[in-house]
């Protein structure tokens, strides 16, 4: 084992075999590979080793479909079979509304290519004819489906990176990690330490424990996972060889079961309700090869369906059963990229379906480390969508209703329960108690949605259609179109930046030029390569201080990209603030009226102009204004601390009654920023998008001299 390497991959799995291959084809060879134990000895090695290209999230599928067009030439790189069996696979439908998800899944495909295709349940069974096609109303088909030998491919990973240079040292487990003066990572291990530029944890069941090494408590859980081997079916033997096929993969989402061909027989795999974590404080170190006791009786239900569905698997003898850990993310992607606060600290775990996206995180975090960006959009892995909010409960609560939800239909808007509430604000119970909020949560914090008069229940009905609260969203945009609405918005992101070097750290990392004091601007962020990772407003508070508000959601996104590029000689400092800055917008045609109402200030237009910024006390508040509006409409935020925010919102709402003020959610809000076409983050904008493309141009002054994008723009 050498003492010295660029890269240290901590973990053998498919994924860190994985990143390790793609490091050394993107031209680093002096990365090294340490295992534990042997290669494959956590999650991989008893995995069902079933891959697809389908993904709720666009980009996420685009990966999934680069991981499967690469095990070819993987196969010739290293000369080391994958065991692949392209057979394509079905997704099957029971109701309208399952067949609705397939729809919009299979045009979700087209748009990237995919060559899905919406088929009967009788063109189905004969693909899979140990069906029972009356049980069902339609399905997907996607040709680019299947499944492969988990170790071999693991090794075929391996053994190709070892031809680009790679090192890979087994049996030998890392102990302790420390980051010296330099910025160089100690990895200490059974057999000595290596001393390395970047560290990657790619731990998998020990990600968690790799993690604590450098003080990180990684949202992640190990689920209890089964499936079972049958003993050769007459079916199947009879199937293969009147076509000269194997049978289709198959998923049947009432069942919350999936099942493909193995040897002669069939691999039934199940997503139960009755989800069971694993050992969920820590993973013992001596774990290896071991597999979990089963307990059929906790599947029984889902099987219960499948034999209904899948007649011929009632009688077939069961072979084996497989019970194994498999480490999950609160919202099942995987955890991917740099840790904030660690430099040259990254991360690749939590990828529980390691044969279809092992390939995609593998070149995405390659192409970070060597260029500086993943060249894909890949917040929905970014490890980064995660904040403190995450703990080790909510990690528990959200990753078992993940998991047991699975096969579920999820549906536009759906707000999920598992963990909630996490964060609040001091009106949470006025709103929900007394005003009839329907709730939903943006980055961990409650936030309204919309508000159900009292004669409704306040609460959502599903559908992929028009759901109930259209009316009722449309009744608070009129609201503020044509009188005066209030909504919260606290969880809006808030960041302080202040220091000597404020405003020339700002014109350098924004592209619209910094206001004056007491003046607000609207500012893209852009990388190198001219693409959008940011989209702000910035207020000039007073010199040498300014307030930045960004999107919730991006919130360690952006702290890590603001950390990177802050001057050494500290002088600038940028904080975030998290909910220690909360508020509200009134915004519509009588808002002016009702902040008079409030406060003792001339804020008639002239003295209060559009993009203005000003501390005042709005009902005896000290508060910070800002004359702008989300809704496009005229509109105000304002900002105070949070003890204040209980009496602001009362006294807004005793000023407003006789304006007809109304409540509006985040839908109302949403709903009129894209009819004034203002974008959003994560909608309209996104990193692959630059500012032209996102409309953003115009906040793009190039006459400034110097600002990062800038000659890509």
């Amino acid at each position: 084992m050498r003492s010295e390497a660029r890269v240290v991959v901590i973990g053998g799995g498919v994924v860190g075999c994985s990143v390790l291959y793609h490091l050394a084809r993107a031209g680093w060879s002096d990365v090294m590979l340490i295992e534990r134990s042997e290669l494959t000895s956590g999650s991989s090695w008893h995995a069902a080793g079933g891959f697809h290209t389908l993904n709720g999230d666009p980009n996420v599928a685009k990966l999934q479909a680069y991981t499967v067009s690469l095990y070819r030439e993987l196969e010739e790189l290293s000369g080391q079979s994958c065991g692949l069996h392209l057979t394509g696979g079905v997704m099957m439908a029971d109701s309208p509304e399952r067949m609705d998800f397939l729809r919009l899944t299979h045009a979700k495909g087209r748009c990237l290519g995919m060559e899905t295709e919406i088929i009967t349940p009788s063109e189905a069974r004969a693909m899979f004819p140990l069906m029972d096609e009356t049980n069902f109303v339609g399905a997907l088909w996607d040709p680019v489906e299947g499944h492969l030998d988990p170790s071999g491919t693991t090794h075929a990973y391996a053994k190709a990176a070892q031809k680009l240079g790679a090192e890979i040292v087994l049996r030998n487990r890392v102990v302790e990690l420390t980051q010296g003066s330099d910025g160089l990572w100690n990895v200490v291990t059974e057999a000595g330490t290596v001393r390395a530029e970047h560290v990657v944890n790619a731990g998998g069941l020990w990600a968690r424990e790799v993690g604590r090494m450098v003080g990180l408590e990684l949202p992640l859980l190990a689920m209890e996972h089964m499936y079972l081997l049958t003993e050769p079916m007459p079916e199947v033997v009879e199937y293969n060889r009147a076509t000269g096929r194997e049978l289709v993969g198959v998923i049947d989402f009432k069942g919350e079961i999936y099942t493909r061909q193995e040897r002669d027989g069939i691999l039934l795999g199940t997503y139960e309700k009755a989800a069971v974590p694993w050992s969920p404080l820590a993973t013992p170190w001596d774990f290896g090869h071991e597999l979990l006791a089963p307990d059929l009786d906790r599947i029984a239900p889902s099987l219960e369906v499948g034999f209904r569905h899948f007649p011929a698997l009632e009688n077939a003898g069961i072979k084996q059963v497989i019970n194994g850990p498999f480490t999950f993310a609160p919202d099942g992607n995987p955890l991917v990229g740099p840790v904030q606060g660690l430099t040259n600290f990254w991360v690749a775990c939590a990828v529980m379906a390691g044969f279809s996206q092992g390939g995609g995180v593998g070149l995405a975090l390659a192409n970070w480390m060597t260029q500086g960006d993943p060249g894909f959009d890949v917040f929905g892995m970014d490890v980064a969508r995660f904040g403190e909010w995450t703990t080790r409960r909510y990690t528990n609560a959200k990753v078992r209703e993940n998991y047991s939800r699975r096969f579920s239909i999820r549906y536009p808007n759906e707000e999920l329960p598992a963990g909630r509430p996490a964060q609040t604000t001091p009106l949470y119970d006025v709103m929900t108690r007394n005003r009839g909020a329907v709730m939903g949560v943006t980055w961990g914090l409650e936030a309204p949605l919309w508000f159900a008069p009292e004669s409704v229940e306040p609460r959502d009905e599903l559908s992929f259609h028009r759901s109930n609260d259209f009316r009722h969203v449309a009744a608070e945009v009129r609201a503020v179109r044509e009188r005066v609405g209030v909504t919260e918005i606290a969880n809006f992101a808030k960041y302080e930046v202040t220091g000597p070097g404020a405003e020339a750290w700002l014109n350098h990392l924004l592209t619209n030029r910094m206001p004056r004091v007491g003046r607000l601007a609207l500012s893209p962020m852009l990388n190198p390569a001219g693409k959008l990772i940011g989209d702000f407003t910035v207020a000039h508070s007073a010199p040498g201080c300014f307030m930045v508000w960004g999107s919730s959601a991006a919130q360690i996104y952006h702290m890590r990209w603001f950390e990177r590029h802050l001057p050494k000689d500290g002088s600038v400092r940028v904080e975030r603030l998290g909910q220690r800055l909360v508020g509200l917008m009134i915004a519509g045609p009588r808002s002016r009226a009702l902040l008079a109402a409030l406060v003792d200030a001339d804020v008639s237009g002239p003295a209060f102009r559009f993009m203005d910024h000003r501390a005042m006390d709005v009902a005896g508040c000290p508060a910070l204004v800002n004359r702008i509006s989300y809704t496009g409409d005229l509109g105000y935020e304002i900002w105070v601390e949070p003890c204040y925010l209980r009496t602001l919102y009362m006294a807004v709402h005793a000023a407003g009654a006789p304006l007809g003020l109304s409540d509006f959610g985040m839908r109302a809000l949403l709903s009129m920023r894209l009819e004034k076409n203002w974008p959003t983050w994560f909608a309209e904008l996104r990193p692959i998008y630059g500012a032209e493309e996102g409309a953003m141009e115009r906040f793009v002054d190039l006459r400034k001299p110097d600002f990062i994008g800038r000659e890509a723009a």
